[in-house]
C-alpha cells in the first residue's frame, strides 16, 4: 500500500465523519395459570348468541352524519394487571384502555449481560464491588416507556365515531396470566368493555410462542337498534425524553413505511400534527436496534398520524376508513404487531417490508447490499467458529485471497517504482523550476519502464468498500450488538474499551509505510510521516470489529508485500 493509497483511504475517513456530522439527523435520544384458565384463554370469546364478526362496511356520507354523537360514561373499575410470559418477552398488560403497561426482551440487555460483566472484570482484575455494581446495569431492554397517568401503547380509540370511547375506559380480562415458555401453541388474552344499549367492545391479543409478533383484532358489537359508524385507531404512546443524549449513529423515534419509502421522524422537529398516508405498510416507534411496529391489514385504507404534546408524549396513530356496522351485527378491525429486535433476517420474514427497518445509510449506491452481503457471511462463519471476531478475521483472509493477483501487481509495480526514485530525483532536480515539466518527464520515464504509478490504487479501490460496508454492518446489525471477541473486546459494535486495537493498528500502518517507496516531494513525504498518528486517532473511537477487519488486513498485507519483495531481490 502506498502514500496515494493513505491519502485516498484518509479522505474516505474524513467523508464517513462529514456524513455522520452533516448529514444525518442526529434523534433526541411469572406467574402460571392453571390449565383450566390457559384453555379457556386459548379460545375465542363471543358473546352468546351474537352475530359473527365479519369486516364492517364502508359508511355512506349520509350515514355517517345522519346519527347523532352519543359520549359513553365510564364505569368505575380497579386497574388489573395480566402477565404474559414466553419464551422471548414478558408483557404485562392492564385492563385501563387494555393496553400495554410493560415489554421487556429477555435476550437483550441495556449494558452487557451479567457472564460477560464478570468475564470482563475478572480479565481486568477488577474488585468485586465494581463486578456487582456493572452487573446491576446490565438491565433487560424495556419497550415501554411512558409517564404515569399517560395513556399507554396498543390502546385503541374510535375518532370521528358516534359513539366515542376514552382511550383509559377499564375492559374486563378472561385471564390474569398467560405462560407460553413451555406451550406449543398460540394463545390468547381477551379484553372486553360493554356499554348497554350501544356497543361492545373486543379486544384480543394473540400470541405465539416462538415469535416477536402479536396478532391484535378488535371487534365491535353494535348492541343499539341504529346503525354505528366506528374507525378504529391504533396508537403507540411513546415518552421521548428531551434531556435524553442525541447521537448521529442511530435514529430514536416515530418511523413509518409509506409507499415503499421509509420514513424516520425527528422528534425534536414535530411541531404540530402530522398525518402520513395513505398506502401505510406500517408505522411504529424505533431505536437505533429495536422496534415497536404496527401492521394494518388493510394499507391502502390506513393513514399514521405523528403527535408529540405538551408533556415529551410521542403518539404514532394508526387510523383506517369509517365503517358502517348494523344492528345485531359486529364490524373487525384486525392488526399484526411486531414488538422487538431489527434482526434483518427475523423482520424479512414478517412480508411487510419491515427489514427496511434496519438502518444501513445507502447513501453510497451498492452499499446496502454489501453491508447485507457481509452480515449474511458474517452469521454463516459464526455458525461455525461461534464468534463474530474470528469470523471478521476469515472473511479478512479470503478477501485478500480472492484479489491476491491485484495485491501482487500492485506490490510489484511499486518495487519498480522504488527503482527509479534515483532517476525521479534526477528530474526534480533538472527541472526544478518547471513543474509541469517535472510531471511530463516522470510520467514518460514510467511509461518507458512499463510502471503504472497508479496501480498502488487498486487494493486500496477494493478495501473502501468493503471498509463501508463493514462500517455500517457493524454498526447498524444488532446480530453484532455486544457480539464478544477475547478477553477485554467484549462488544465488537462499540470501540475497543482501552483502546488496544487502534494503536496495533497504526503500529502496522507505520510499518507499511516504512516498507514502501519514500516520496520524492518533501512536503509530500513530512505529510505522510503523520498518517499512521492520524489513522490511530481516527480509530480510536471506530467499532472494535471495524477495527479488527483493518488491523489484520494490514498484517496479510504485510506478509504480502514482504513475500514479493523476497522474490523480487
Amino acid at each position: 500500500m502506498d502514500k496515494r493509497t493513505f491519502l485516498a483511504i484518509a479522505l474516505s475517513m474524513a467523508v464517513i465523519f462529514l456524513y455522520q456530522t452533516f448529514f444525518v439527523k442526529p434523534p433526541p435520544p411469572k406467574q402460571k395459570a392453571a390449565q383450566q384458565t390457559e384453555q379457556t384463554a386459548a379460545e375465542p370469546s363471543a358473546g352468546q348468541g351474537e352475530t359473527p364478526a365479519a369486516p364492517a362496511k364502508p359508511a355512506t356520507a349520509e350515514q355517517m352524519t345522519a346519527t347523532k354523537i352519543v359520549t359513553v360514561e365510564d364505569k368505575a373499575i380497579p386497574e388489573k394487571e395480566s402477565l404474559v410470559e414466553t419464551p422471548l418477552y414478558t408483557a404485562v398488560f392492564t385492563n385501563q384502555g387494555a393496553a400495554l403497561k410493560s415489554l421487556k426482551l429477555k435476550k437483550y440487555y441495556r449494558t452487557l449481560p451479567p457472564d460477560r460483566h464478570y468475564q470482563l472484570t475478572d480479565f481486568l482484575k477488577i474488585f468485586q464491588s465494581k463486578k456487582d455494581e456493572a452487573v446491576k446495569e446490565a438491565e433487560l431492554i424495556e419497550l415501554v416507556h411512558v409517564k404515569n397517568g399517560m395513556p399507554r401503547p396498543l390502546s385503541v380509540t374510535f375518532p370521528d365515531s358516534n359513539i366515542n370511547v376514552p382511550a383509559k375506559d377499564a375492559y374486563e380480562a378472561n385471564t390474569d396470566a398467560l405462560d407460553l415458555t413451555r406451550a406449543p401453541d398460540k394463545y390468547r388474552l381477551t379484553y372486553t368493555r360493554t356499554y348497554p344499549n350501544n356497543m361492545k367492545i373486543e379486544k384480543m391479543y394473540t400470541f405465539h410462542p416462538d415469535t416477536y409478533n402479536v396478532d391484535l383484532e378488535v371487534r365491535v358489537y353494535n348492541l343499539s337498534p341504529n346503525p354505528i359508524t366506528q374507525n378504529a385507531a391504533l396508537t403507540w404512546h411513546q415518552y421521548a425524553d428531551p434531556k435524553a443524549e442525541s447521537s448521529s449513529y442511530g435514529h430514536e423515534g416515530p418511523i413509518t413505511y409509506i409507499s415503499q419509502k421509509v420514513n424516520r421522524i425527528d422528534v425534536k422537529k414535530i411541531e404540530k400534527d402530522e398525518t402520513h398516508g395513505p398506502d401505510v405498510v406500517w408505522g411504529g416507534y424505533e431505536s437505533k436496534y429495536f422496534i415497536a411496529s404496527l401492521i394494518p391489514q388493510n394499507p391502502s385504507l390506513t393513514s399514521v398520524a405523528v403527535v408529540k404534546d405538551t408533556d415529551d408524549m410521542v403518539s404514532v396513530t394508526l387510523k383506517g376508513t369509517k365503517n358502517l356496522i348494523p344492528p345485531g351485527q359486529a364490524g373487525m378491525f384486525s392488526y399484526s404487531l411486531f414488538l422487538g429486535p431489527k434482526d434483518h433476517s427475523i423482520l424479512k420474514t414478517q412480508g411487510a417490508g419491515l427489514e427496511n427497518a434496519v438502518d444501513f445509510q445507502s447513501w453510497m449506491p451498492g452499499l446496502k447490499w454489501l453491508s447485507l452481503s457481509l452480515l449474511i457471511a458474517l452469521k454463516f462463519i459464526n455458525q461455525y467458529v461461534h464468534n463474530f471476531g474470528i469470523a471478521i478475521i476469515i472473511i479478512t483472509i479470503l478477501i485478500k485471497i480472492l484479489f491476491w493477483p491485484l495485491g501482487n501487481m500492485s506490490y510489484k509495480s511499486m518495487k519498480e517504482m522504488q527503482k527509479l526514485q534515483p532517476k525521479v530525483a534526477e528530474l526534480r532536480e533538472k527541472y526544478k523550476d518547471d513543474r509541469n515539466k517535472i510531471g511530463q518527464e516522470t510520467m514518460a520515464l514510467y511509461k518507458s519502464h512499463k510502471v503504472n504509478p497508479l496501480s498502488g490504487c487498486l487494493p486500496m479501490l477494493i478495501q473502501i468498500p468493503v471498509f463501508f460496508g463493514f462500517y455500517t454492518a457493524l454498526l447498524y446489525s444488532i446480530e453484532l450488538r455486544h457480539a464478544p471477541f477475547i478477553w477485554w473486546i467484549q462488544d465488537l459494535s462499540d470501540k475497543d474499551p482501552y483502546y488496544i486495537t487502534p494503536i496495533v493498528m497504526g503500529a502496522t500502518m507505520f510499518l507499511q509505510q516504512k516498507m514502501s517507496p519514500p516520496m520524492g516531494d518533501p512536503m509530500q513525504a513530512k505529510v505522510m510521516m503523520f498518517m499512521p498518528i492520524i489513522f490511530t486517532f481516527l480509530f480510536l473511537n471506530f467499532a472494535s470489529g471495524l477495527v479488527l477487519y483493518w488491523l489484520f488486513n494490514n498484517i496479510i498485507s504485510i506478509g504480502q508485500q514482504v513475500y514479493i519483495n523476497k522474490r523480487a531481490s
